[in-house]
C-alpha cells in the first residue's frame, strides 16, 4: 500500500509540474514575430560623416600691447578694508594639527601644572594631542590664544577675497 501511495504522489507531482510548465510556452510568440519582421526589412544606407573643417588659425602679434598671460599689476598681499591683517607666515613650519579642519577636532579635556595649562584635542583617528597657547591647529592658520576648562579659543587668518587677510575668532568646545 505504501508503494502505491508513493507512486500516486509522484505521479500527481509530475502532473502538477507538467501543467504549470505548459503555461510558460507561447507567451513570446508576438515578440518573435515582430523581431522576424524587423529582420526581414532591407538594410538602410548609412550616411557618410560630414567633413570636419579645421579651425581657423590666429597668430598673436603683441606689438605694444601687454601679454595676456601676465597680470596687469604685480601680485602682492595688501592690507585692504577694515580689520585687514598681514597674511600667514609662509616660512613657519606647519604643525601636525593644522592638517585637520576645525570641525573634525574635539576637545576632550585639559591638563595643568605649575607652569602652563594644556588642552587635550582628539582627531578622527581617536589619537589625543596636547596643545598649549601659541600652538596652531585647523586649516586656516588657527593660533590658540586661550585655553579654559570648557573651550579652546583660536584666532584664524582667512583671505578676505580682495587680496588681504582677516582675523576670525574660532573655538572648540569641550565634547560631551
Amino acid at each position: 500500500m505504501a508503494t502505491r501511495r508513493t507512486i500516486l504522489t509522484r505521479s500527481l507531482a509530475a502532473a502538477v509540474v507538467a501543467v504549470s510548465l505548459s503555461g510558460c510556452g507561447g507567451a513570446n510568440d508576438d515578440l518573435r514575430s515582430y523581431i522576424d519582421q524587423i529582420k526581414a526589412r532591407p538594410g538602410g544606407r548609412i550616411e557618410p560623416l560630414p567633413q570636419v573643417q579645421p579651425a581657423p588659425t590666429f597668430v598673436y602679434e603683441a606689438g605694444p600691447r601687454r601679454s595676456p598671460f601676465v597680470p596687469d599689476a604685480p601680485q602682492r598681499r595688501a592690507r585692504t578694508g577694515p580689520g585687514a591683517v598681514d597674511g600667514p607666515d609662509p616660512n613657519r613650519p606647519r604643525e601636525f594639527l593644522e592638517q585637520f579642519p576645525l570641525d573634525t577636532l574635539r576637545m576632550v579635556g585639559t591638563l595643568a601644572d605649575r607652569r602652563a595649562s594644556f588642552g587635550l584635542v582628539q582627531t578622527n583617528d581617536l589619537l589625543v594631542h596636547r596643545v598649549t597657547v601659541g600652538n596652531h591647529m585647523g586649516q586656516n592658520y588657527g593660533r590658540i590664544v586661550k585655553i579654559s576648562d570648557s573651550q579652546i579659543q583660536l584666532v584664524e587668518i582667512i583671505p578676505d577675497g580682495l587680496g588681504g587677510f582677516l582675523e576670525r575668532p574660532a573655538a572648540i568646545a569641550l565634547a560631551d
